[in-house]
């Protein structure tokens, strides 16, 4: 009778804290998805674009969420900034002019930092607020990156200012939000026909393209429109611990592959070139990231339909359409 109460007395404690916590939950499919403890809300803001907040999980201290999907967090961030920048960086001569769409969180403008030749950083992000909010309160993400006398803020949409510069840049990284609503167009064969234009010689170009787990044909489709502007085209995968499952990004050229760069070349480029404070990213991640199971060799084998300007992926909703998470304690 003791050992009854005793457990009683239990649950309803764990039921009492858990009603005082606050969740923040990201579902990923209808079937799929995830939480994180909320123990402190930092900040909250509603954007003409989007809402925008910060807040502290013991996990992975302070999380960036946009339109209740999980953006960065200072804990894990470098799972996947670091191959997002570096592996197409490494196989490229000498970056010295990089472009970052998107990234307002300045973790992917803080890797570019890293590289030794680097002249100058565009980024350019849609949002203002979502540059303000990592300035105030993600400098563990982006270490004062968004303040760099070599980095320059473009507020505004990206295929504006590539329709209409004339620079050309040796690294593109599209460090986007998920593809849905006007962000679709930022993953159509007319957007990266744009960036091809703006790569310099030997360009290389890195973006994100979902998760093979939950999101398999959208992740199709993405790489069929890659594959139909770039003759080289090397998915990667990683595991991202804030997304909750195996992230697939990719890279892209005219003739840079770093497919073709061994375990030891990679080692002697990121010690020649004096690149330090990697977390991740090294000779032999370099090859595994690159190697892919059968299962996302069949995925990507099959044959899909690029994305056009106007479409839409109808496997990816925006969150408000997904019925509301509920987190019962128990």
């Amino acid at each position: 009778m003791a050992a009854a109460t005793s457990t009683a007395e239990a649950t309803a404690e764990l039921q009492q804290a858990a009603r005082a916590s606050s969740y923040a939950a990201e579902r990923l499919n209808p079937d799929f998805g995830f939480y994180l403890k909320n123990s402190q809300l930092l900040v909250s803001r509603q954007s003409p674009w989007q809402h925008i907040e910060v807040f502290e999980n013991a996990q992975f201290g302070r999380v960036m969420r946009i339109d209740d999907c999980f953006m960065t967090s200072e804990r894990d961030e470098f799972f996947y900034h670091e191959p997002m920048v570096h592996l197409p960086a490494i196989a490229h001569p000498g970056v010295r002019r990089a472009l970052v769409v998107g990234g307002g969180d300045g973790g992917a403008v803080e890797e570019l930092l890293k590289l030794p030749h680097i002249e100058r950083v565009v980024l350019a992000e849609l949002d203002a607020e979502v540059i303000e909010v990592a300035r105030e309160w993600l400098g563990n993400v982006h270490h004062g990156a968004l303040d760099d006398p070599r980095v320059e803020l473009r507020i505004g949409d990206a295929r504006s200012f590539l329709g209409q510069t004339d620079e050309r840049f040796d690294q593109i990284v599209l460090d986007l939000t998920d593809p849905f609503g006007p962000a679709t167009d930022l993953y159509t064969v007319e957007f990266y026909e744009s960036c091809r234009k703006a790569l310099a010689p030997g360009g290389v170009i890195s973006l994100h393209m979902g998760s093979p787990i939950h999101l398999p044909e959208s992740l199709q489709r993405i790489a069929a429109s890659v594959r139909a502007v770039f003759p080289i085209f090397r998915p990667y995968l990683q595991y991202v611990p804030l997304y909750g499952t195996l992230w697939c990004m990719a890279m892209a050229s005219e003739h840079t592959d770093p497919a073709l760069l061994s375990s030891e070349e990679v080692e002697a480029r990121i010690a020649e070139r004096g690149i330090t404070s990697l977390q991740l990213y090294n000779g032999a991640i370099h090859h595994a990231l690159l190697a892919q199971p059968n299962f996302v060799r069949d995925l990507l084998a099959q044959p899909a339909q690029p994305i056009r300007r106007g479409e839409t992926l109808e496997e990816v909703r925006d969150p408000s359409e997904h019925p509301e998470v509920i987190i019962k304690a128990g």
